[in-house]
C-alpha cells in the first residue's frame, strides 16, 4: 500500500496524552506540521517545549485538527476529551499510524495476544539480531518506533502490540501478524469480551492476500476466523505444543513451562517463514533471559525457588505457570480484572495460597471452595508470613514461591514493573533466600 508523503506534513495535529508514545510523536512532527499537545494531567507537560505548544480544553474546541493523535492509555469513553472525541472520532490515529505512513515498506511484525506477548515479541527480535538482521524492537513492550534511528530499507520492526493500540490504528498494518491466544481481559476498556475479540481481530483482518497470519490452533474461539471472508492474508494454524525434536533441544529451564513453549511455537513458525535456521534458534533460545517480572526467576536452590510473575494481571496469564509446578506456595491480590475467573484443572500442587489487599473479597470469592488461604492488608505483610512458613514447613519437598497476582497493579502501585520491584526488595527484606 502506497502512502502520499505528506500525510502527516503541513497538517494540524493535537497530540493527546504525553507519556513515551505522545512525546516521541511530538518530536517526529513538531517540524513540519501545526501541533498542539494536552493531557488530562498538567504535571506530565514539564519540558519548556512542550508547554509552549499546550492548548487548552477551551482552544480545542475552537481548533479544527486535521488529526488526533491519541495514546493508546487514554479511555475515549471517561477520558476529560470525552466529547470532543465524540464529535471527531474519525480523526482519532496512533503514533503507529504516523511510524506507518513513513516505514509502510520495511518488513513489520506485528505480535499480539493476551499473554504472552512482550516474551515472544524480544525473543524473536534476539533471534533476528543473532541471524545478522538489523531488527528493532518497539511498540507495547515500552519502546517507541518514531524513536528509532538509523532506519534504513532492510530494517526489521517487531512490534508487541496491544488491544488499545489496534482499537485506535487507522492505516498501520504488519506484513506478519501474529495472534497468540484470546482470554477475558480489558473488559473495563472494552465493555465485553466480544469487543475485545472483535478488536484483536481487527489487527488480522488488516492483513492484505500478500501478507501472512499465524494463530493458535488450539484456540477454538479462532476457528470461525479461519473461515472469514474479510480475511485475505495467507493463515498458519501454530501448534501450541513442541515436537519432540524441538522439545530435546531446549536446555533453558524458561521453556519448560506450557506458556513459554507455546511462545516458542510461534517463533518457530514465523521464523521457519524468514529462513531462519533451527541452530541459530536454539542458541537464542538456550541463552534468553526471561524480561523481569515475567515468570522471572529470581531464586532457585534445591529446596526452594522463587518466582516473580507481577505482570500477570488475571488468571489466565498465571493458569500455566499454576499448573507446571508442585508444592506452590502463592501470592495474589491487586485489582481485579472484569469478567475474570479462576478454573482450575490441578489443585494438590497448591499447597498454600497469601491473598493481599483491599480487593480480597474478589479472590475469596473464586477460592473459597476450593483451597485453604491466608489474607493480608498488604504485600509486605505477606512475605513476613511467607519468610515464617518457610521456616517452620518440613522440607522434604521443594517449595515453589509464586507471586502471579491475577490483577492490576493500580491498588498499590504505579504499574507492574513497581509492584515487581517492591516484591523483590521485600524478598531480601525478609531474608527468604536464606531461610532454607
Amino acid at each position: 500500500m502506497k502512502f502520499n508523503s505528506d500525510l502527516y506534513i503541513k497538517k494540524r495535529i493535537l497530540i493527546y496524552g504525553l507519556g513515551v508514545s505522545g512525546k516521541s510523536c511530538f518530536k517526529y512532527l513538531k517540524k513540519n506540521n501545526f501541533v498542539k499537545c494536552f493531557d488530562d494531567n498538567p504535571k506530565n507537560i514539564k519540558l519548556k517545549v512542550l508547554k509552549k505548544h499546550f492548548i487548552s480544553k477551551k482552544e480545542i474546541n475552537k481548533t479544527d485538527f486535521d488529526h488526533i493523535i491519541i495514546s493508546p492509555g487514554i479511555n475515549q469513553f471517561k477520558c476529560s476529551l470525552k466529547n470532543y472525541i465524540k464529535k471527531n472520532k474519525f480523526k482519532l490515529c496512533t503514533d503507529l499510524d504516523v511510524f506507518y505512513s513513513k516505514y509502510f515498506n520495511n518488513l513489520i511484525i506485528g505480535i499480539t495476544g493476551t499473554n504472552g506477548k512482550s516474551t515472544t515479541s524480544k525473543l524473536l527480535n534476539d533471534i533476528l539480531k543473532k541471524s545478522n538482521h538489523d531488527s528493532r524492537l518497539v511498540g507495547n513492550i515500552g519502546n517507541a518506533p518514531l524513536n528509532e534511528k538509523k532506519v534504513s530499507s532492510k530494517t526489521i520492526f517487531v512490534f508487541e502490540i496491544s488491544s488499545y493500540q489496534i482499537a485506535y490504528n487507522k492505516i498501520f498494518k504488519p506484513n506478519y501478524g501474529a495472534l497468540l491466544n484470546i482470554s477475558p481481559d480489558h473488559l473495563e476498556r472494552h465493555k465485553t469480551f466480544k469487543n475485545y475479540l472483535r478488536t484483536k481481530f481487527k489487527l488480522i483482518f488488516s492483513l492484505k492476500k500478500q501478507d501472512f497470519a499465524f494463530i493458535n490452533k488450539s484456540e477454538t474461539l479462532f476457528k470461525d476466523l479461519f473461515f472469514n471472508k474479510k480475511t485475505k492474508c495467507k493463515i498458519f494454524k501454530v501448534e501450541n505444543r513442541l515436537s519432540k525434536r524441538d522439545l530435546s533441544l531446549i536446555k533453558n529451564p524458561y521453556f519448560k513451562s506450557l506458556e513459554n513453549q507455546e511462545n516458542l511455537s510461534f517463533v518457530l513458525k514465523i521464523c521457519l517463514k524468514l529462513k531462519i535456521r533451527k541452530s541459530i534458534i536454539f542458541n537464542v533460545v538456550n541463552n534468553f533471559k526471561s524480561l523481569n517480572y515475567r515468570q522471572q526467576i529470581v531464586f532457585n536452590s534445591k529446596m526452594l525457588r522463587i518466582i516473580n510473575d507481577s505482570k500477570s494481571t488475571s488468571f489466565s496469564s498465571s493458569k500455566n505457570l499454576l499448573n507446571d509446578l508442585d508444592g506452590l506456595y502463592w501470592i495474589l491480590g491487586g485489582l481485579p480484572k472484569k469478567g475474570d475467573k479462576f478454573i482450575f484443572k490441578k489443585k494438590k500442587n497448591i499447597k498454600r495460597i497469601y491473598i493481599y489487599g483491599k480487593y480480597k473479597s474478589f479472590f475469596i470469592k473464586q477460592l473459597k471452595d476450593k483451597f485453604d488461604y491466608l489474607t493480608f492488608s498488604s504485600l509486605d505483610k505477606v512475605i513476613k508470613q511467607v519468610s515464617t512458613d518457610i521456616k517452620r514447613d518440613n522440607k522434604t519437598e521443594k517449595i515453589n514461591l509464586i507471586f502471579s497476582p491475577c490483577a492490576a497493579s493500580f491498588d498499590s502501585f504505579k504499574n507492574f514493573e513497581d509492584r515487581g520491584k517492591y516484591f523483590n526488595y521485600l524478598i531480601n527484606y525478609y531474608r527468604i533466600k536464606n531461610v532454607t
